[in-house]
C-alpha cells in the first residue's frame, strides 16, 4: 500500500544540516507577517541595488529554484534524476514588454525542448503564453478573435517555432494557464494547436484550473470535440493559482465571480476531472499537477482499478521543487512517472516567482505544518538509527 509517510524515502537526498536549514525557512513561512514584510524588503532591496543577492539564493532560491542558468540546473536535475524523479525546466522569468524581450524568452523555451531531448531526465517542457506577448494583447483577444491583430499574429508565430521544435524532437510540452481574463485567448491558441500537432498523439498540453466553476464543462467539451475533429488532448489539471486577484477583479468588474465557492467544490471537480481523464486516457494524457496527497492517491487507486500501469506513458504526477517531496519521492519509488517543475533564472527576475512560492505555503491550508511535521518526523528517525 503506497504511503506518503515513509520520511526516509522523501529525505533520502538530504544531509543533516540540509534538513535543518528546510525546518528553518519552513518554520519562517509559517509566519505570514514574516513573510510579507520578507518580500516587500526583497523587493527594495533589489530595486536600490543593495547586495541582497547572496541571502536570496543560500535560502528560499536554494528551496526552490534550480539555478539561475539551464546549464546550472543541471546539478539539481540529475539530483532528481538519481532519486527517480524527471524535471520539467521551466525558465520563471516574468514581466517583458517589447519584441526583444518575447523573442529572448522564446529562445530560451527552444533550448529548453532541446535540453529535454537530449535528457531522458527531462520528459516535459512548458511555458506561459504571457511571456510571450503582453497581456493587453491577450485580453483583447479574450473578449473578441481579431486575426488582423498585428501582435496576435506575432505571438502565434513564436508558438509555431515553439511546437515545431517540439513536434520535430518529439518533446511533449505544456501551456501554463493564467488568469480567467486571458484564459480564452490561451485556450483558443491551445486548441489550434492540439489541431495541427496531436493528430497522432498528445504532445501539447493545456492546463486547466479546477478551481474555476466553468472548468469541469470545459473539459467535457474538449473530449467531444477531440472526437468529432480527431486529436488527443493533453491536460495538466492543477486547482489553481490566483484565487485572491480573480475575485477581486470580478468584484471590481461587476461580474460573476469564477471561482469555486468553496475548496469542497474545488477539490469535488479536480477530482471528477481526474477521473473523466483516467477512464478516457487512451483518447489523451494527463500531468496531475497538485501536492495534494488525496488526489494522488485518488489517481493511484483509479490507475490500479483500471489495471493501468505505473509507469504508464501518458500519465504524470507533478510538484513543484522544494515542496511535497514525500509525494514525488514515494510515487517515484513505487514505480510511478513523476516530474518536478524546475525553475531558473536570474535572482531578481524570479523575485515574483519567489515570492508566490513564500505567499503559497504560508496561505494554504496545512502546507507549511505538513512539511515541518514531515522534517521533524525524519529527524527523530534518523536519532533513533544512530542509537546504539
Amino acid at each position: 500500500m503506497l504511503s506518503f509517510d515513509c520520511t526516509e524515502v522523501a529525505f533520502r537526498g538530504k544531509s543533516d544540516a540540509e534538513l535543518g536549514r528546510a525546518v528553518l525557512l519552513f518554520r519562517l513561512l509559517s509566519n505570514p507577517t514574516l513573510v510579507n514584510a520578507g518580500s516587500r524588503f526583497a523587493s527594495a532591496c533589489l530595486s536600490l541595488g543593495l547586495p541582497i543577492k547572496g541571502l536570496i539564493k543560500k535560502t528560499i532560491f536554494q528551496q526552490f529554484v534550480g539555478g539561475e542558468t539551464r546549464d546550472s540546473s543541471m546539478l539539481k536535475i540529475q539530483w532528481l534524476a538519481d532519486r527517480k524523479v524527471g524535471s520539467i525546466l521551466d525558465y520563471s522569468v516574468e514581466g517583458k514588454k517589447s519584441d526583444q524581450g518575447f523573442e529572448e524568452t522564446t529562445l530560451e523555451i527552444l533550448a529548453c525542448i532541446a535540453t529535454a531531448a537530449n535528457s531522458p531526465s527531462i520528459p516535459l517542457a512548458v511555458f506561459k503564453v504571457s511571456g510571450l506577448v503582453t497581456q493587453d494583447v491577450l485580453i483583447r483577444q479574450s473578449i473578441q478573435l481579431d486575426e488582423s491583430d498585428l501582435e496576435w499574429q506575432k505571438l502565434k508565430g513564436r508558438l509555431h517555432r515553439i511546437f515545431c521544435k517540439a513536434a520535430n524532437l518529439n518533446v511533449p510540452i505544456m501551456i501554463d494557464a493564467e488568469e480567467s481574463w486571458l484564459q480564452p485567448a490561451i485556450d483558443r491558441l491551445a486548441e489550434e494547436a492540439f489541431l495541427e500537432f496531436n493528430a497522432t498523439g498528445p504532445l501539447v498540453f493545456t492546463t486547466l484550473q479546477m478551481y474555476r466553476t466553468d472548468r469541469l464543462d470545459y473539459l467535457h467539451s474538449l473530449w467531444n470535440r477531440a472526437e468529432t475533429m480527431g486529436f488527443f488532448p493533453g491536460v495538466k489539471l492543477v486547482r489553481g493559482a490566483y484565487m485572491e486577484k480573480e475575485r477581486q477583479r470580478a468584484a471590481e468588474h461587476k461580474y460573476p465571480d469564477p471561482i469555486q465557492a468553496s475548496k469542497a467544490n474545488t477539490d469535488r471537480d479536480f477530482n471528477l476531472a481526474l477521473d473523466f481523464i483516467a477512464q478516457h486516457i487512451r483518447q489523451g494524457a494527463l500531468v496531475l499537477g497538485t501536492h495534494n496527497e488525496e488526489s494522488c492517491l485518488r489517481l493511484v487507486e483509479r490507475m490500479q482499478h483500471l489495471e493501468l500501469p505505473p509507469e504508464h506513458s501518458r500519465i504524470y504526477f507533478s510538484q513543484l521543487l522544494g515542496m511535497s517531496d514525500h509525494i514525488s519521492f514515494n510515487l517515484a519509488e513505487a514505480g510511478y512517472r513523476v516530474a518536478k517543475y524546475v525553475p531558473y533564472g536570474p535572482v531578481a527576475e524570479l523575485l515574483p516567482y519567489l515570492q508566490r512560492r513564500a505567499a503559497e505555503n504560508t496561505s494554504v491550508q496545512g502546507q507549511t505544518g505538513r512539511e515541518l511535521a514531515l522534517l521533524y518526523s525524519e529527524f527523530k528517525r534518523r536519532k533513533a538509527k544512530k542509537r546504539p
